[in-house]
């Protein structure tokens, strides 16, 4: 039987697909596919890392590891939705939530010191940041906005905040003593062994990393953040927004970048606070408190503590001296720099541009801003929007062109900071990349503190992300730019490789660019003011920034996008859009029983699972699924079936069951197989004769608190009752 893998993942996309999954599987079983689902969520991932302190009825197997090998097969149809990428502070309330729920699993180990809290922070390491994308991306990407949203986003265009051109909002980055400055590439000319050592001012020789495999031809980089000049660089940051007038704001992603970012966070905290940190950092220390979690875990931590109260007059104080601080919620009072995972780059910063170059201040209202970007890599892209938007005003979304991604991530291809390779370094000295002989291949002289990371790329994904650029740009016409700084080091030598691999493609009237990002963001917003589409093709970091920065501004959210990931083995992967706003959903679901959640995501990936299973399988009324749903979808945005924001409108139950509706009908009406089409001519009638009874038992619910049971974990059983509230539609379901 063909099999489509539905993955269970978290928050408001975890409770969706109590909504939807059903409606999923009644349809599929019409063309004889069976829908299974693996649990990939955070709570999942910890709970299959303890079996041997869990009872048989807690167990449950590691649906990730069973799925990145499913990935490297052809069999391979895997839709993936949006799962957390954990922070320290997130994967800790996960444990305690399911240590609240009896499992006994243990608590992570701040600083491991014996044998078992190693052993027991090794496996919590495998869980927290972007512990799936790596496991699961056996290809590379393929994300765009499908013709019926950019449709939709040019007849409804969303509001844009006017731009005005005096505005003060920038960009502050490093430009050296950073990531980028610091970074060396080589080749490897055969497989090896490497590992990674540190070598102390005294010749003492500690590995930090060993057995690293590598293949011919791939790409390994290393680098170091010079924490004296990220110090440095921080104050000054402070001072200037100070002297601006404008908010202070720092943009990191210490989700992926797992290791690296957090500490980097700690930094900015302590820059904002410098007399906090004078008067109280030692006994905060002693106390096992952090300034990597954020000004809220701190704020926590100290209640216990004898000066708890002169500490948190201490951090009242330096929000005063300090410039207005970018503000997550302002009538919480909830700083940028509370939570470490609360402000992650790739949706705050175009969310900022959107909104006039502005953040929200203490005061509750909107203003300029400087954002605080210390790594210079990718910052230029940022910096060069917002010069537009100031010369040139607001993009307009019923008018401006697309640019759709072709990303490199097969093989966790430039996976920076979210593996294990990235250290913080204990003492002086140097850092050396060795090859199985011995020989030195990359060497940093590194300081105490300093942040020293390193990645691979593989070739056959390169190879691979090659051709696939071709293949768009052949399918669109439109031009293809690799994103790609001949001054930087790795880029240097992927730029060698994609020379050498675009001849082997027909490349003859196509537009193949090789540009430097800030200017190959210049290149892409000129063609979008004109209306013009540009196919951004960039490594993985760059992916995970262009699908969220152009989406955004051009549709208003980045979870209305197609992703497919061609698997290099032959199999797909379909993913559902970006997860960002899953926490507020939950929280507004379990205050009011409303689910706001945007599915559409989903249907977009599913109606591509389809079609490729119609292709790899021979199915042919999975190509009926796939074709009736595209046209579904189509109505779907036609009538505003989205859910809105608030109570007394349609939510994401509401969306799924017209989305249903409209499918049916679809699938009533065409005429490839007449089984098929009676099969739903029943289920269609039923469903438009019974429209408003379902409308009013789905909104019958709403306004009151609900139970789901667990933010990480919920209970099936309550939230299947939640998430599914009318009898009605649920025997028309169950009777097809």
């Amino acid at each position: 039987m063909a099999k489509i893998i539905y993955t269970h993942t978290d928050e408001a996309p975890l409770l969706a697909t109590y909504s939807f999954l059903p409606i999923i599987e009644a349809y599929a079983s019409t063309a004889g596919v069976d829908v299974e689902t693996r649990d990939i969520s955070l709570a999942g991932r910890i709970i299959a890392q303890f079996p041997e302190l869990l009872s048989d009825e807690q167990r449950i197997d590691d649906a990730l590891a069973e799925l990145g090998e499913l990935a490297t097969t052809p069999e391979a149809n895997i839709i993936k939705l949006p799962n957390i990428s954990a922070s320290i502070p997130q994967l800790k309330a996960a444990v305690k939530e399911l240590q609240e729920q009896g499992y006994a699993i243990p608590d992570y180990p701040e600083n491991p010191q014996t044998d078992e809290e190693k052993a027991t922070r090794a496996k919590y390491d495998k869980v927290k940041g972007s512990a799936v994308n790596p496991v699961l991306r056996e290809g590379n990407s393929d994300r765009r906005a499908p013709a019926s949203v950019k449709n939709y986003a040019k007849a409804h265009p969303h509001r844009m905040g006017a731009w005005s051109a005096d505005s003060k909002t920038n960009v502050a980055t490093m430009g050296k003593g950073d990531f980028r400055s610091n970074e060396k590439s080589v080749v490897v000319e055969a497989d090896d062994t490497l590992s990674i050592v540190h070598v102390g001012a005294d010749g003492t020789e500690t590995v930090l990393k060993d057995a690293v495999k590598v293949l011919a031809g791939e790409v390994v980089d290393a680098t170091f953040m010079d924490v004296a000049a990220l110090r440095r660089f921080l104050v000054e940051q402070v001072a200037r927004a100070k002297a601006d007038d404008v908010l202070f704001s720092a943009h990191l992603k210490a989700t992926m970048m797992k290791v690296s970012d957090p500490i980097i966070f700690g930094h900015v905290v302590q820059a904002f606070f410098p007399t906090l940190f004078e008067q109280y950092g030692e006994q905060l220390a002693a106390a096992g408190i952090s300034p990597n979690d954020g000004l809220g875990g701190l704020l926590s931590a100290v209640e216990g503590l004898p000066d708890g109260a002169a500490i948190k007059a201490a951090v009242e104080q330096g929000l005063a001296d300090g410039p207005a601080l970018a503000m997550v919620d302002s009538d919480k009072g909830i700083t940028n720099l509370h939570v470490p995972s609360d402000v992650i780059i790739d949706a705050s910063m175009p969310a900022m541009i959107r909104t006039s170059g502005h953040m929200w201040g203490p005061d509750g209202e909107e203003a300029d801003t400087l954002a605080v970007i210390p790594d210079s890599s990718y910052a230029g892209v940022y910096q060069t929007v917002i010069d537009d938007c100031r010369a040139n005003g607001a993009f307009d979304p019923a008018t401006m062109g697309s640019v759709p991604n072709v990303g490199l991530m097969a093989k966790a291809a430039e996976e920076y900071g979210s593996h294990d390779k990235t250290f913080e370094i204990p003492a002086a000295g140097t850092v050396e990349v060795r090859a199985g002989d011995g020989a030195v291949l990359l060497s940093h002289d590194v300081q105490p503190g300093d942040i020293w990371r390193a990645c691979q790329t593989k070739d056959a994904p390169i190879r691979d992300w090659v051709k696939l650029a071709v293949t768009r740009a052949r399918a669109t016409g439109a031009p293809a730019v690799f994103w790609l700084d001949e001054t930087r080091a790795h880029d240097r030598n992927l730029i060698e490789k994609v020379q050498a691999y675009l001849p082997e493609h027909d490349t003859e009237g196509l537009t193949i660019e090789i540009l430097a990002p800030a200017e190959a963001t210049a290149y892409s917003l000129e063609r979008i003011r004109r209306g013009e589409d540009t196919i951004s093709v960039t490594g993985n970091v760059l992916r995970d920034y262009n699908t969220d920065l152009f989406p955004i501004l051009e549709l208003g959210t980045s979870a209305k996008m197609l992703s497919i990931v061609p698997l290099m083995n032959g199999g797909g992967l379909f993913e559902t859009g970006a997860g960002g706003s899953a926490p507020k959903h939950v929280q507004q679901l379990v205050k009011e029983n409303y689910l706001r959640w945007d599915s559409l995501g989903e249907f977009f990936a599913l109606a591509a699972s389809f079609e490729h299973l119609a292709t790899t399988a021979g199915n042919a009324r999975a190509q009926i699924l796939a074709d009736t749903l595209d046209r579904a979808t189509g109505t779907f945005l036609d009538q505003d079936k989205s859910p809105t924001r608030r109570v007394g409108g349609i939510d994401n139950r509401g969306s799924h069951f017209y989305l249903g509706l409209f499918w049916a009908e679809e699938l009533a009406q065409q005429s490839e197989d007449a089984e098929l089409a009676a099969a739903f001519a029943s289920l269609a009638s039923t469903l438009r004769e019974n429209e408003q009874k379902i409308v009013d038992e789905l909104a019958a619910v709403q306004g009151s608190p609900a139970d789901i049971g667990g933010y990480y974990r919920p209970d099936g059983a309550k939230a299947d009752a939640v998430m599914r509230p009318s009898a009605t539609l649920n025997a028309a379901l169950a009777a097809l």
